[in-house]
């Protein structure tokens, strides 16, 4: 068992004094991060020396709060700035279409558009048009609905966004095309945390899509992604499995502000 000044455990708690101090950007006292962290203070004092030694905290006056300190941010900033979300997701949207076997679509929304940034194929026996850059409207897709059910809070807000990049083209018999319908479809992806897209895009293909959370929060943009195949094999993997394992495994991802608490 790890004692208290073992190298693992010591690692372990200035890990998590990180993160604790990257939630408050107003600083922590001693106490505050002890009874956070469940850290006892003597320990934690001697954490906090090597990270202010080191720049990954500060203190600007004795006594005061600790700070994430410069050198955490130079990391995170610098690590932001070279940030490749394709690169970054690949292997999300890989591991996602190894689960289900169908074809798998990264996403992000531009205006009243999805554009697509990465996909994977699968073996269904016919080729889905997609394609990496290529745009959709973001209300006949999955990867839209999942997007605008976290950007359109309200039905207000939905009302609001048809009348700047409406009308809404009705791609098949059963894509939305009022923003009734639309505020419908989005009150249900708020429910669920996944939206669907059931032949609104194209007939024979079925959809089901979740927003991916990033740590980056605002500072990303919004992303998506998701299962397509065709209907009756999707029909037979089951929407709601697939729903649910979907987020399921974005929560399990790395980067997923859900993993870390972040959300």
């Amino acid at each position: 068992m790890a004692t208290d000044s073992s190298p693992h455990q010591a690692v372990d708690r200035a890990l998590q004094v990180l993160t604790f101090l990257g939630r408050h950007s107003a600083g922590a006292s001693l106490q505050q991060i002890s009874a956070g962290l469940g850290v006892p203070k003597p320990s934690l004092h001697r954490i906090l020396s090597s990270m202010r030694a080191r720049g990954f905290a500060t203190q600007q006056e004795p006594g005061g709060p600790y700070l994430l300190g410069p050198a955490a941010l130079e990391a995170a900033f610098t690590f932001h700035a070279g940030f490749d979300l394709r690169q970054v997701l690949h292997p999300l949207v890989l591991a996602i279409r190894d689960r289900f076997q169908q074809t798998t679509h990264l996403a992000c929304l531009s205006g009243g558009e999805i554009s697509y940034i990465d996909k994977v194929e699968a073996n269904l026996g016919v080729r889905i048009t997609s394609v990496i850059g290529g745009r959709n409207p973001a209300h006949a897709t999955g990867v839209g609905k999942a997007m605008l059910g976290q950007l359109l809070t309200d039905d207000s807000s939905v009302r609001d966004w048809v009348k700047e990049h409406g009308p809404l083209v009705q791609r098949t018999p059963h894509t939305a095309t009022t923003a009734e319908q639309l505020a419908d479809a989005l009150r249900a992806v708020r429910e669920k945390g996944w939206a669907v897209d059931n032949e609104e895009s194209e007939l024979g293909l079925i959809c089901v899509a979740a927003r991916v959370p990033m740590v980056f929060g605002e500072l990303s943009p919004l992303t998506a992604i998701s299962v397509t195949g065709l209907r009756d094999p999707m029909y037979a993997l089951g929407v709601d499995r697939i729903g649910a394992d979907l987020l399921d495994l974005i929560a399990r991802f790395d980067y997923s502000s859900e993993r870390t608490g972040q959300q």
